[in-house]
């Protein structure tokens, strides 16, 4: 089991770098201060929506104990917001960047912005159905062990 524990670790470092490096190369030329403080906020934001998905999809199942349950949730959560992080952030960084180099007008922004929220939902919609297959599948695992 430790071995499974050190491969999501490393896992999750390795897609918190990459979230990290694309969303500060999407920002392009916006300044160090504005960058850190977006990859900060997006990373919090991204991890209280993947926490609301979470939590909705955990309603009928039976963890039977609140330490499994907080196990599974913070490994679950860390690695859905990493991944969640990189489906938006970059672009967001991205279309930032454009508006901060004047490339691109209202009527596009609106019509980009539209596009991100439809494929993010989309993105969640699936998420959660996978949230709870890994869930249910955790719990099967464990309980084979004990």
């Amino acid at each position: 089991m430790e071995g499974e524990m050190t491969l999501v670790i490393v896992t999750a470092i390795i897609i918190y770098l990459v979230l990290i490096a694309w969303s500060w190369q999407s920002l392009g030329s916006i300044g160090k201060t504005k960058k850190i403080i977006f990859i900060l906020v997006g990373i919090i934001l991204m991890y209280l929506i993947t926490l609301v998905v979470f939590r909705t999809t955990k309603g009928d199942i039976d963890y039977q104990d609140i330490k499994i349950q907080n196990s599974i949730q913070s490994v679950i959560v860390a690695i859905c917001t990493g991944i969640n992080g990189m489906i938006i952030m970059p672009q967001i960084g991205k279309i930032l960047d454009q508006i901060n180099e004047n490339q691109i007008g209202k009527e596009q922004l609106i019509k980009r912005c539209f596009i991100l929220v439809v494929v993010f939902v989309i993105c969640l919609i699936f998420e959660s159905g996978y949230m709870k297959d890994t869930q249910q599948g955790i719990l099967k695992v464990y309980h084979s062990i004990e």
